[in-house]
């Protein structure tokens, strides 16, 4: 397994811990009651790695791109 293949596969199970997390704030703020701040987090950490690993698989393509194109002009 190549690196995109698993940062791919860690991207969908950040998304399913990010929206568990958002689901769990959710309920307890319909208690209503100020949550602790580390329920907060639950949602916060998840989406900061998404960000980065989105940015990867967004820019994964191009990346890919420039490289071939750098061996076609080499080779």
């Amino acid at each position: 397994m190549n690196w995109a293949t698993s940062i791919r596969q860690l991207h969908r199970w950040l998304s399913i811990a990010f929206t568990g997390g958002v689901i769990i704030y959710m309920a307890v703020m319909g208690g209503g009651r100020q949550p602790a701040a580390w329920v907060g987090l639950l949602a916060l950490v998840p989406l900061i790695l998404l960000l980065a690993s989105g940015l990867y698989l967004f820019a994964l393509p191009y990346i890919r791109r420039g490289r071939d194109d750098a061996r076609r002009v080499s080779g």
